[in-house]
């Protein structure tokens, strides 16, 4: 109980000092012209209060992620208390923040542009394709899932669902961001907080008794904690989906003062959920060993929910298993028509070229709705950690640039670096090698890595290289 009430404030104190410090690193300038500003559109620029746009941001990053990855991670013990905490704090609010006010400063571009501008063109022609793959997988398994769930909960035909979450995600994509997203998603984002509250209210003043951090492996199998921790517990610590979101809100605030509370805030957010639901399935079971025999994350859910809060708890159980998906999909289609018309440079103003690149995009998706890519889905959890490793290393290059304190985002990218490079050589997804050479291979990588960028910034820093050239 102790442990993870000390891991909240720990995420609490991370807000308010180590998010100030970030704050302060970057530079944030409350006189500067923000895009939303400048650049208003009533379409994609549109200013929205720091309230209303702090929940739109948490839903977007959170959805059902640190819900089903907290309980996934659970399976290793109350370590897991440590990685989203540190995580969160030096790793996922700063690659957030960064990604979002990087944003704001080049006119709310999407992630590939800025990873271009601060890693270089073959970046981010990689990072164009990367992304916007990766944003379509999201929103096609965010059309699947709920439209299943669905069929479950009324009998009515799991292709009819389909249909209907289609056409909502096709309005949410090309509709001005403040007539749809911008009045229902601070009401999931409340309801995923009040789920939050009431589920720990609910460990509490039943008698149960939350573990204690401890340093040993408590997972079934004996999976290791490196890097598998790491990789399945992403959206409660760091998640590289975040910074394809986060240029989503950075063209709607109105004032660079409003970042630390909008990108960081949310991610920290974000953490106290994910340990709320890693305590809540750690704790409600008994042991790891019978969590993993409860079934699959969204029964784990559904049972901690009725038990805990009774029918309320179902409902609330319900609306996040269902909404909350679907509030993930939408984004994700927005993002990736976002992303595409940066690319190749075309106005979104009109509605007939927002609907010129979304129709394609949806076609796609309509189509991957009916074949089984299951196996394709799993290299996602490793795609999401790689695309918040390049997001770290081209935050870091801006700090360099613009002779910064650099470490905030160099040493969590080369922590990345080893963690995602090590998964994918032994994962069973991956190239199946022995840990022998797995554990070795990705921590000399990251170490390479590091080494590299080090030799990059010293010469950078003898150029003497001026923040003006970079900024907007």
């Amino acid at each position: 109980m102790i442990s993870f009430l000390l891991s909240v404030i720990a995420l609490i104190l991370g807000y308010v000092f180590y998010g100030k410090f970030v704050e302060k690193i970057f530079g944030a300038d409350a006189n500067k012209p923000t895009p939303a500003v400048s650049m208003a559109d009533g379409v994609d620029y549109v200013p929205i209060d720091t309230k209303k746009a702090f929940l739109i941001q948490f839903l977007n990053i959170a959805g059902l992620g640190p819900i089903f990855g907290a309980v996934a991670g659970a399976y290793w013990g109350p370590s897991a208390f440590l990685w989203i905490v540190l995580g969160s704090i030096f790793a996922g609010a700063t690659h957030d923040y960064f990604a979002g006010m990087l944003s704001v400063r080049h006119n709310g571009e999407t992630f590939a542009e800025i990873v271009g501008h601060y890693l270089g063109t073959s970046a981010k022609n990689a990072m164009r394709i990367f992304s916007v793959v990766l944003l379509i997988l999201v929103g096609v398994v965010f059309v699947n899932g709920p439209a299943g769930l669905l069929e479950n909960l009324t009998g009515i035909p799991r292709l009819a669902w389909v249909g209907f979450i289609i056409v909502y995600y096709l309005l949410a994509t090309v509709l001005p961001i403040d007539k749809i997203i911008g009045r229902i998603y601070p009401i999931f984002g409340a309801t995923l907080l009040i789920m939050g509250i009431g589920i720990i209210l609910g460990i509490f003043l039943k008698g149960y008794t939350i573990p204690e951090i401890q340093f040993n492996n408590l997972h079934p199998t004996g999976k290791a904690i490196f890097p598998y921790l790491f990789i399945t517990i992403a959206c409660g610590a760091i998640s590289g989906f975040h910074a394809t979101q986060s240029p989503i809100m950075a063209r709607c605030i109105s004032n660079e003062d409003q970042g630390r509370k909008i990108f960081y805030g949310a991610m920290i957010t974000e953490g106290i959920i994910a340990l709320i639901w890693a305590a809540a399935a750690m704790t409600f079971f008994g042991s790891t060993a019978t969590l993993a025999e409860a079934g699959a994350a969204a029964v784990v859910v559904n049972t901690i929910s009725v038990s805990l809060l009774g029918t309320f708890g179902g409902a609330l159980a319900i609306i996040g298993v269902v909404a909350c998906p679907i509030t993930s999909g939408d984004t994700a289609f927005r993002s990736a028509r976002l992303a595409i018309a940066d690319a190749i440079k075309f106005k979104q103003i009109k509605l007939r070229n927002r609907f010129i690149i979304a129709v394609p995009l949806f076609a796609i998706g309509v189509e991957l709705c009916f074949i089984d890519f299951a196996i394709i889905w799993r290299y996602f959890a490793w795609a999401n950690q790689t695309l918040a490793m390049v997001m770290l290393w081209a935050a870091g290059s801006y700090l360099v640039q613009n002779k910064k304190f650099h470490y905030i985002c160099s040493i969590p990218a080369a922590f990345m670096t080893a963690v995602t490079v090590t998964y994918i050589l032994i994962a069973p997804e991956g190239l199946k090698l022995s840990p022998s050479i797995g554990y070795p291979v990705g921590i000399l990588t990251a170490v390479v890595a590091l080494i590299f960028f080090l030799f990059k910034a010293s010469k950078r820093s003898k150029s003497g290289y001026d923040e003006a050239v970079q900024t907007v």
